[in-house]
């Protein structure tokens, strides 16, 4: 008996994330996609030309660490569990 309670207190169909946890995700996809923005560029039009620019620390050091907490922020929106 005590079987088919805990069996009906499943719930079954409708979405899989929490309405909490959507924004969150939606959050961190923006945070990864600002962080590949900010990645991008800083090449020289001439292949025999160098360009220091490449190596900034918004190349190197912001934008890989944006990149990180956006999946973070994306893993955490997706664990999220509704109060229902």
């Amino acid at each position: 008996m005590e079987n088919q309670e805990k069996q009906s207190e499943v719930r079954t169909g409708g979405f899989a994330l929490s309405r909490k946890g959507v924004p969150v995700i939606l959050g961190g996809v923006l945070m990864v996609i600002i962080g590949f923005v900010l990645m991008s560029g800083g090449g020289s039009q001439d292949p025999h030309v160098f360009n220091p620019e490449i190596f900034s620390s918004t190349r190197i050091t912001v934008a890989p660490l944006l990149v990180l907490a956006g999946f973070t922020v994306t893993g955490v929106g997706i664990m999220l569990k509704s109060k229902n």
